[in-house]
């Protein structure tokens, strides 16, 4: 306050003569060039000619940025994963005779920084063709768009079985790996993002697809739980689940599932043909204690067609749930509410 009244008293002396109002008013019109706001006096008698023209400058740089918002120009930011410097991911693909959209999948991933690698599980009768394995091959080289080309590689299995998306894998270079179904499309920047969020918590689940039990009380005492899909989470924001379908896991859990989880969970899967993705998110769940993390983020999914889309799907899920805790003995998954967004991408946060 001291220094505004110095520097109006200063601004009154350079005229002449005793305070007046008629003088104050003449001399502030000589000052600042005719009847400014107030507010614009105020802030350049305060922050001084070179800081109020950047104060002014920022501002007129956010109302652009808001601008451009609405324009439907969004901002690149440069991806801060590096499949070398970082470690990157290796990209599980899980496919089943859908080719077309297997080169789709492969050719996308292969295209992201932080792809190591990409393994394709194959779990049909025939193996795939040489016509297949050198397109994929090329696409790989062709899309990637590092220094470090993603590794490429098949691994084949004798039977069909779901337990194969998760056996353990050979020659692995990274801790990271993205579990995704073959028809399932994850954006570069918003698949980077959701590993530097592993990252921070890389002994959890960290996936797009969030699931959740909810408990119920039959009339008999025995306790049962109702499988949550998508609409429930909606509803609720609570979820104990994210399904592999498109999810970061440490490597290790591919060797705990395969050795450490019950064999009897293994056998249910095989004669089900469903639930593995259950399964999976009970045996991190029951190492860790934790919840997992949903990442915010659309994903686009490009088949027409799946086990998800079968009669009675929900009913198969809900008995999955209740018959594996059963086999565990226990109920280790844990429920949250907390949902990571990237704070660049959001106007309120």
């Amino acid at each position: 306050m001291s220094t505004l009244i110095a520097i109006r008293d200063a601004a009154l002396n350079g005229n002449g003569g005793d305070y007046s109002p008629a003088k104050e008013k003449a001399s502030n019109r000589g000052v600042y060039n005719g009847g400014l706001p107030l507010l614009h006096l105020r802030l350049r008698l305060l922050f001084g000619g070179a800081k109020y023209k950047l104060l002014l400058l920022l501002c007129l740089l956010s109302v652009l940025y808001l601008l451009s918002s609405f324009m439907g120009w969004k901002p690149q930011y440069s991806s801060s994963v590096s499949s070398t410097s970082r470690g990157g991911y290796t990209v599980l693909i899980n496919t089943w005779k859908r080719n077309s959209l297997l080169k789709q999948s492969v050719a996308h991933y292969a295209s992201c920084h932080g792809t190591d690698a990409i393994r394709v599980v194959w779990s049909e009768s025939n193996p795939p063709s040489d016509k297949l394995k050198d397109y994929l091959k090329n696409v790989v080289l062709k899309k990637s768009q590092t220094a470090h080309k993603p590794n490429f590689r098949f691994d084949l299995n004798e039977e069909d079985n779901l337990n194969n998306r998760f056996k353990p894998i050979e020659d692995l270079r990274t801790d990271a790996i993205f579990s995704v179904d073959d028809d399932v499309i994850v954006p570069c920047p918003t698949l980077d993002f959701a590993f530097t969020v592993w990252q921070t918590a890389p002994h959890t689940m960290v996936g797009f697809v969030p699931r959740m039990h909810w408990l119920k009380k039959e009339k008999n005492g025995m306790v049962h739980y109702r499988y949550g899909g998508w609409w429930s989470v909606w509803w609720t924001g609570t979820y104990s689940m994210v399904l592999s379908k498109a999810a970061f896991f440490h490597k290790k859990y591919l060797e705990l599932y395969t050795h450490s989880m019950p064999a009897s969970v293994h056998d249910y899967v095989s004669r089900e043909r469903n639930c593995e993705d259950i399964a999976m998110s009970l045996l991190v769940a029951n190492a860790t204690e934790a919840p997992p993390i949903w990442v915010k983020g659309k994903i686009y999914e490009i088949g027409s067609s799946g086990i998800s889309s079968l009669k009675g799907h929900s009913d198969t899920r809900k008995k999955c749930l209740n018959d594996f805790i059963t086999l565990y003995g226990t109920m280790p998954l844990v429920s949250t509410n907390v949902k990571a967004g990237d704070a660049r991408q959001e106007w309120f946060w």
